[in-house]
């Protein structure tokens, strides 16, 4: 039976490949990829309100859409790194028009009441039109019995708290206008099991759950809400180099730039819910997705595999994981 799995697999990962290349789809699903381009009335001259934009996609996202003609309000703890940032935009109402609104999601309703209320009161009390949540926690890859408390919490008051509150604060200003979209950074680690990231991924799984709900019940009153779950992406640092972790594997990365464009490709065409990765990050997740049980087994199959691949700093996400165990890179 076994046997008969791992050739099965193997067959659906090839036409999968084989798909991705024929059709172009290597870097995001099928649903993202029929999207052409973005929409640029459906960003020019709205408030948008990103969290996290200090550095890596929040950066890029802050970047790509004062291009766009975005009214942009970009908000991170560090203050000084998100004048850095500013200073950097460029496009219709950048870097001059630019608000910056230093923001910690751990820091309790009150603050973010603060902020949301300071967020409502820019542009002439214009209110937020794209609300996209960005700012996360991700620890470094360690089991899912080696997770301390401190660590569990600060992950869940930043990934899952923060973010709901600060949803639930701005939400009923969208509704008086009837009008919003909310852009969330989930993860694949969000849809599929993450062996190595078993907090990370239990607080994208939370978000998931919350947006999908919220939509369903939100979306005739006028709101929005798009899920993005990017697998492994080439992030970089306030000064613009690539983080450590991107520098320890030969993992291959979607840069920053193409997750940053298809996200906003799927805002504006208001995709509910869209993966961004490469081979064979993708194929795993459409395993899971559709025949969970063979996804699954899998997982199992790469779990133990993948924490000591995650270890020595070798390849986390290469299928070879599947059939023995990955040395360092």
């Amino acid at each position: 039976m076994g046997v008969v799995l791992v050739v099965f697999i193997s067959l659906f990962l090839l036409l999968f490949l084989f798909l991705s290349i024929k059709f172009a789809i290597a870097d995001g699903d099928f649903t993202l990829m029929s999207k052409s381009s973005v929409k640029r009335d459906q960003i020019e001259d709205k408030v948008v309100w990103i969290t996290g934009a200090s550095r890596g996609i929040g950066e890029v996202l802050a970047k790509q859409l004062a291009n766009l003609g975005a009214k942009l309000i970009i908000s991170a703890r560090n203050e000084a790194e998100l004048e850095r940032v500013k200073k950097q935009l460029t496009g219709k109402h950048a870097p001059d028009g630019v608000k910056v609104l230093p923001l910690d999601l751990a820091s309790g309703e009150d603050c973010l009441r603060d902020a949301v209320e300071k967020a409502e009161s820019f542009f002439l009390n214009a209110g937020v039109d794209f609300m996209i949540h960005n700012a996360a926690i991700e620890r470094p890859k360690t089991t899912a019995l080696d997770v301390t408390e401190e660590n569990l919490k600060s992950t869940f008051n930043v990934n899952v708290l923060g973010t709901i509150t600060l949803t639930r604060l701005l939400a009923p200003y969208m509704l008086r206008r009837g009008k919003g979209h909310f852009v969330v950074m989930s993860s694949a680690a969000g849809k599929t099991p993450a062996p190595g990231q078993a907090v990370y991924s239990a607080s994208k799984h939370a978000l998931n759950g919350y947006f999908h709900t919220l939509r369903s019940e939100l979306y005739q009153k006028g709101i929005g809400v798009t899920i993005v779950c990017p697998g492994p992406i080439e992030t970089s640092t306030g000064s613009g180099t690539a983080s450590s972790e991107n520098k320890a594997s030969s993992e291959k990365r979607v840069s920053s730039e193409r997750c940053a464009e298809l996200t906003i490709v799927a805002a504006t065409h208001c995709l509910k819910e869209v993966w961004i990765s490469y081979q064979p990050v993708l194929a795993v997740m459409y395993l899971v997705q559709y025949m969970p049980t063979v996804g699954y087994w899998l997982m199992d199959k790469i779990g133990g595999n993948r924490v000591e691949a995650a270890a020595q700093k070798g390849n986390t996400y290469s299928i070879s994981l599947l059939f023995g165990k990955k040395k360092a890179s």
